[in-house]
């Protein structure tokens, strides 16, 4: 069983300037997402972040509601909080790949985004990993998005040196040769 391995948190990250992430959240079933939502907002804000909170339908819902936030809003990171429960149907499998699909797309597109939409057998499981005093899946997802968004700080000011790079006030003056130019 799953509760009964050790798993190795790596200590939450610290930053320099304050951080806020949108938690995008399908309450389908609304006491494991509140379980869900509570453990991530409580990471968050542990971190000394700011956060957000939206609803959508369903999981599927979940990684077009960041891509239309992340176009139109200054979040620093996104929390994806869900849950699909194995039915009778093929439908279990379709959500639970293309959502995961979707978020990881996502993340390669440079979104930092935890991804907590559990995808389990039964409810209890479910019960389980939500609790935020048992495996706190909600929480780990925030923890996962607030790594993504320290790495992204600290490597987003770098440059590779290669490519084009607009040329400066200072280069496009110098190459001037019409107007009034004083030294």
């Amino acid at each position: 069983m799953a509760s009964a391995e050790q798993h190795h948190i790596l200590e939450r990250p610290n930053f320099d300037k304050p951080v806020k992430l949108l938690i995008v959240v399908s309450p389908y079933y609304k006491d494991i997402a509140d379980n869900m939502v509570a453990g991530a907002k409580a990471e968050i804000e542990a971190a000394g972040g700011a956060w957000d909170l939206i609803e959508m339908p369903g999981a599927l819902e979940i990684p077009t509601a960041i891509g239309i936030s992340d176009c139109s809003s200054n979040f620093d990171g996104y929390v994806a909080l869900g849950c699909v429960i194995r039915g009778e149907t093929t439908h279990y499998e379709t959500v639970c790949n293309d959502s995961s699909r979707a978020i990881q797309l996502l993340g390669l597109q440079g979104l930092c985004i935890g991804n907590g939409i559990l995808t389990v057998e039964n409810r209890k499981q479910a019960e389980v990993r939500a609790d935020p005093a048992d495996q706190n899946k909600g929480g780990g997802a925030a923890a996962a998005a607030l790594h993504l968004i320290a790495l992204s700080r600290k490597w987003g000011n770098q440059s590779k040196g290669i490519g084009f790079k607009p040329a400066s006030e200072n280069t496009l003056m110098a190459g001037s040769t019409g107007g009034n130019t004083t030294a």
